[in-house]
């Protein structure tokens, strides 16, 4: 009987990877991206096990300003690593978290007749919740524009390591807020406190092109709001 291996090779190469080329995507084996001038919008195939009788994977999508990762990796093209955050994605996240079930969401693939099935699962999933996701977020970025370079966050970014928090990413603007991203947990009491410090500092400038501080974690999910009075918040989208 044909191994789980051989099969998810064969699903990969000769139904999935055609399907994501068909919507529009390039690459192939485990890595596609969706061409963008501006951003690397990337889409991974993340294998959880994998022997001659059960492979287990799931499909993880990211997105990355192009000049982001120029400025931190000059002369290296991204490579799509299904699962790795490096901390310049501007949005991050496995598919299970787009669909109805909300969770994780893994497929495997055993010998037997009906293992294509999966395959098939998995390309209405992307062609269904995953795609439209990355396109939706692609259209958001549009109304964005970087408000400090990696090399002016220097300081308040060693002030942030100073107190174990973990540094600002990038800044950016957009929708009247200036969007913070970072690798911050919502429970991080610390990181709030730190950052609403950070946030009551670039409020003080007076800047008319935002009027409050977001703070997003690497899958892009917003954490904490701060207005000018320093008052924290959370929306959680």
């Amino acid at each position: 009987m044909t191994s789980a291996r051989t099969l998810f090779a064969d699903g990969m190469r000769d139904h999935l990877a055609p399907a994501l080329r068909a919507l529009g995507l390039s690459g192939g084996r485990h890595g596609f991206t969706l061409p963008d001038e501006d951003h690397w919008a990337l889409l991974g195939v993340e294998i959880g096990a994998a022997d001659d009788r059960l492979v287990r994977y799931t499909v993880t999508l990211g997105l990355t300003r192009k000049a982001d990762w120029s400025a931190a990796r000059p002369g290296r093209a991204p490579r799509t690593e299904p699962g790795a955050v490096t901390g310049l994605e501007w949005w991050h996240t496995r598919i299970g978290a787009l669909m109805p079930v909300g969770g994780e969401v893994w497929w495997e693939i055993v010998p037997g007749p009906r293992w294509q099935v999966a395959v098939e699962d998995t390309v209405a999933a992307v062609r269904h919740y995953g795609l439209p996701e990355l396109l939706r977020r692609l259209e958001r970025t549009a109304g964005t524009e970087t408000y400090l370079a990696a090399a002016e966050l220097v300081d308040v970014n060693e002030a942030l390591r100073l107190a174990e928090v973990a540094p600002i990413h990038r800044s950016e603007l957009a929708d009247k807020a200036l969007v913070l991203h970072g690798v911050w947990h919502p429970a991080d009491v610390v990181a709030r406190e730190v950052l609403r410090g950070a946030a009551t500092g670039f409020l003080s400038v007076h800047d008319e092109r935002f009027a409050a501080v977001h703070c997003r974690d690497a899958r892009g999910t917003l954490l904490w709001t701060f207005d000018r009075d320093g008052r924290p918040g959370r929306t959680g989208v």
